[in-house]
């Protein structure tokens, strides 16, 4: 979700011939558009929407999406992206209705606890040793930030954005992309915790049937998914058949979106140099760092909350 797509890929493919009609409608007179009705904040960085709110110097799916919420809507739109690499939905992003893992943390207690002492040992210290209550305070952290990011720019838009001073905004619905960290031991809780997290989200932001698209795992591209990463995917897809959320979420695959150059090129990339950089800037858990595949899969979003969206009609 923070958005791996290198800029200058993106200002490659937005002049070249076989790529640059993928982006046209996202530039106007040779650049790239700067809407004055969309506005997004990404942590520490706000404003217009435009390239280039993804990881620094990259762009992810927020901008494909937050275009076609702006021409969806006659007021203004508001992206609030929070987006942390390498956290789990099983741990940072775990929400408090999912209760607290005791087995594992209690393995987590225990390396913790090991690494202290042997550190006590090579060096010659007596620092305490980490405790239960630590462990357990570590669990949600990112769940928590995501809604004091979002409730501050509810609270009080103009604080964030001056053009909105005064305006009342209204939670219209959220977007949720991760997966890759659940992998690894956790990929099998996945689905429980995914209900939870939706559950209370709406709870916590006092919004009962705010709608919500998953942009389900899809690293594997035109290959089967397999192992863990299936299990995940398969879990995504699942909320569709969920029954207390039919007509409120809408899990979509973006394997299938998958940037096939890309995916082909990938192999070769340390001896294609230059090639690459046209076509990719990136690893496979990153969707290849391709424009083209972070550009689909916000369409996919954005196509994804307008159903849900009409559906409240």
């Amino acid at each position: 979700m923070e958005g791996k797509a290198p800029d200058e890929l993106f200002e490659h493919q937005a002049t070249a011939e076989p790529t640059r009609e993928i982006f046209s409608h996202l530039r106007k007179d040779g650049k790239w558009i700067v809407r004055d009705d969309v506005f997004i904040k990404f942590l520490d960085r706000k404003g217009p929407l435009t390239l280039g709110y993804g990881s620094p110097g990259r762009t992810g799916a927020e901008f494909e999406f937050g275009v076609r919420m702006g021409d969806r809507f006659d007021e203004p739109v508001v992206l609030v992206k929070a987006a942390w690499g390498g956290h789990s939905l099983y741990k940072l992003f775990r929400s408090p209705s999912a209760g607290f893992p005791d087995e594992m943390m209690g393995k987590e207690l225990k390396q913790a606890q090991d690494r202290v002492k042997a550190e006590n040992e090579k060096n010659g210290r007596n620092d305490e040793l980490p405790t239960l209550e630590a462990i357990r305070k570590e669990y949600g952290t990112s769940y928590r930030e995501m809604l004091a990011e979002v409730k501050a720019v509810m609270e009080d838009p103009g604080a964030v954005f001056p053009e909105l001073a005064g305006a009342t905004p209204e939670l219209a619905g959220l977007v949720w992309f991760q997966g890759w960290n659940d992998q690894y031991g956790a990929e099998n809780e996945y689905a429980s915790n995914m209900r939870h997290f939706i559950n209370d989200v709406r709870r916590d932001l006092q919004a009962p049937s705010l709608p919500v698209v998953i942009a389900a795992m899809g690293q594997n591209g035109s290959k089967p998914a397999e192992g863990a990463m299936l299990t995940v995917q398969e879990a995504q897809l699942s909320m569709n058949g969920v029954p207390e959320f039919k007509g409120t979420v809408k899990a979509f695959r973006t394997d299938v979106l998958v940037d096939t150059a890309a995916e082909q090129l990938y192999p070769r990339w340390k001896e294609s140099g230059e090639e690459w950089k046209r076509v990719g800037g990136d690893h496979p858990y990153h969707y290849l760092g391709s424009a083209i595949w972070f550009t689909r899969i916000g369409r996919g979003m954005a196509d994804a909350m307008a159903e849900l969206l009409d559906q409240r009609h």
